[in-house]
């Protein structure tokens, strides 16, 4: 057993970054994709709130897996996995995707890359989207090869990531979009990086493509980010709420459908395109949905860690749902959190109470997201 807590095993893998999170003082992981995820730094998740805030972070985010699909038919499998219009995306761009079942449930939320016309990389959150998009291929006899490429993605986050990233790479990856990607020079090998990030503050992915090169890409960042202040650091709780970032497994599951969770935007109903679960979110956008996650601010003092879900009632004791992600937001001076919450409740305004495990019944507000 680790000091982490994690009986470490093959089950259980490392990244080509995990020396040196260890060396720079990680206080424990999380598990992502069968994958270690830094889950904490600084002394508190506020120090490291401020710090990703002002400064620059460098993240150890190889968990993000990738599944690769190539090949004659790559483009169809792609587009019949999710509900989001594929036909006018074009190589060097990024997308973010809702992945749903025959009874469009969500899957996974991946941002996909497309490399080439018959060549993608889904860059997914924490569940086996390997094994269902090889299910789907065998099933169809798709002309494609799925696998999970030797890519680790390394994140630079923060409001300084711009300056070093140009410092490191030069002045035109000031240009790229947001969720747009190009291959640069890093280390001698061409390599992707993308203008993307778990994290609202701005920052990039480099997509690693070779596990030995770990520890000198992350020894050229470190090196080059002193002059920024730069710290190692991981996904913000306090962050990713603040600014409506979604989890899947947190905030949805394969209970729920792209519609409960905002995904609307990104859902074509139209019969000139074909996917898996389309029979099923029509009749949910003909019918309506019933829920929808939204934001609540709550009082009392800085809530406790939520481990657990906190119930959400109506002040009269009314159970409306639960708080999956919650945490005191020092810049709001107040706790807030991400919820579920029943049509018409999800209004903005709505009074709710908030049950923490600390014992207390808390005040609350239905809220817009981002706070």
């Amino acid at each position: 057993m680790s000091e982490t807590g994690l009986n470490m095993s093959r089950r259980i893998r490392r990244t080509p970054y995990t020396d040196k999170v260890e060396i720079h003082g990680v206080r424990g992981f999380s598990v992502v994709n069968h994958m270690l995820l830094p889950k904490a730094f600084a002394a508190t998740v506020e120090e490291d709130y401020w710090h990703l805030r002002e400064h620059v972070q460098i993240w150890d985010v190889g968990c993000q897996r990738q599944v690769e699909i190539k090949g004659p038919d790559a483009a169809r499998l792609v587009q019949l996995m999710t509900p989001r219009d594929l036909r006018k995306a074009h190589v060097g761009q990024g997308m973010y995707i809702p992945l749903i079942d025959e009874n469009a449930c969500m899957l996974n939320d991946p941002i996909l890359l497309k490399l080439a016309e018959h060549h993608f990389w889904m860059s997914i959150a924490d569940s086996d989207i390997l094994l269902w998009a090889k299910g789907l291929a065998l099933g169809l006899g798709l002309d494609v090869s799925i696998d999970e490429p030797d890519v680790y993605p390394l994140a630079i986050q923060g409001p300084k990531a711009v300056e070093l990233m140009s410092d490191l790479f030069g002045n035109t990856i000031r240009d790229l979009k947001y969720f747009h990607f190009d291959t640069f020079d890093v280390l001698g090998t061409p390599q992707i990086i993308a203008r993307s990030g778990y994290c609202k503050q701005g920052g990039f992915e480099i997509y690693l493509k070779g596990w030995h090169l770990g520890d000198k890409l992350w020894d050229l960042i470190w090196k080059a980010g002193k002059d920024y202040q730069i710290e190692p650091g991981c996904p913000n709780l306090i962050e990713r709420i603040e600014g409506g970032l979604f989890s899947w497994g947190n905030e949805f599951t394969r209970d729920n459908n792209p519609f409960e969770c905002g995904f609307e935007s990104f859902c074509y109903l139209g019969d000139d395109i074909d996917y898996f679960g389309k029979a099923a979110l029509q009749k949910i956008a003909h019918d309506g949905h019933h829920q929808e996650l939204r934001g609540v601010t709550f009082e009392g003092d800085k809530t406790p860690p939520c481990g657990k879900p906190f119930p959400v009632t109506t002040p009269d004791g009314t159970n409306i749902g639960q708080i999956t992600s919650g945490i005191y937001s020092p810049r709001l001076q107040s706790n807030i959190g991400i919820s579920m919450i029943p049509k018409p409740l999800w209004q903005v305004g709505t009074p709710v109470v908030v049950h923490t495990p600390d014992g207390y019944s808390r005040r609350g507000l239905v809220s817009n997201l981002p706070f």
